[in-house]
């Protein structure tokens, strides 16, 4: 049943096949879809993404795959972003213009300052700001893979897992707000040790108890 899934949204952008494949790899039911109804029906929503930050918003309302993340957002199904996907939970995007995302997580995305080499591409360290259930098992400065140009300035910091230094940077590297995540970095290209954040999630999925519903800015 899909209800016992994870659904990996198929917004036509990105790593979409990598990410189900590291999820499968932890043994974790996952499905891949596209259809706003399997959104309803899944245990939990991951959203990953590879692109520019207008494209990304643009496809996901191609496919009124916007609403339905956010609506079972609003009902406490958790969810979290991968990348690209980590940026659009944010309130909006200074990517080409100023762009509105989802607004599940208070804040916005802004782009590396000029004179940094682009994109902030290969491994670096994510430093654990507090404790996580979605981060147990990882250890307090454990590296990962990004590949970003931009990156996301929470509203709260108390929104804030880890950051991460690129040059003379500290940015959020992942973030919580309520049953709403996110990750810039990419877990399915870390090592099987990262890989255990989608195991992580999976658990938090399906307690029995839903988490809070998420704060929605606007």
């Amino acid at each position: 049943m899909k209800k016992n899934r994870l659904l990996v949204v198929d917004y036509g952008m990105g790593n979409l096949h990598s990410v189900v494949k590291g999820i499968q790899k932890v043994k974790v039911p996952v499905f891949l879809s596209s259809r706003p109804s399997d959104v309803k029906n899944a245990c939990g929503i991951v959203l990953p993404g590879v692109g520019a930050f207008p494209d990304g918003m643009r496809e996901l309302k191609k496919r009124k795959l916007d609403k339905a993340v956010i609506a079972a957002a609003k009902r406490g199904v958790p969810v979290i972003g991968i990348c690209l996907g980590m940026q659009l939970l944010f309130s909006e995007s200074l990517e080409f213009g100023r762009h509105a995302g989802l607004g599940l997580i208070p804040g916005k995305v802004v782009r590396f300052r000029p004179g940094m080499k682009v994109p902030h591409m290969g491994w670096n360290s994510a430093n654990k700001t507090k404790k996580s259930a979605l981060l147990a098992g990882i250890g307090e400065a454990a590296y990962f893979y990004f590949v970003h140009s931009y990156y996301c300035v929470p509203r709260s910091e108390k929104a804030v897992l880890t950051k991460t230094r690129y040059a003379n940077t500290i940015f959020a590297s992942s973030v919580a707000d309520g049953n709403v995540s996110g990750f810039q970095f990419h877990p399915e290209k870390s090592g099987e040790k990262a890989l255990k954040i989608y195991r992580n999630f999976y658990k938090l999925c399906v307690k029995e108890q839903k988490p809070a519903a998420v704060r929605v800015a606007g």
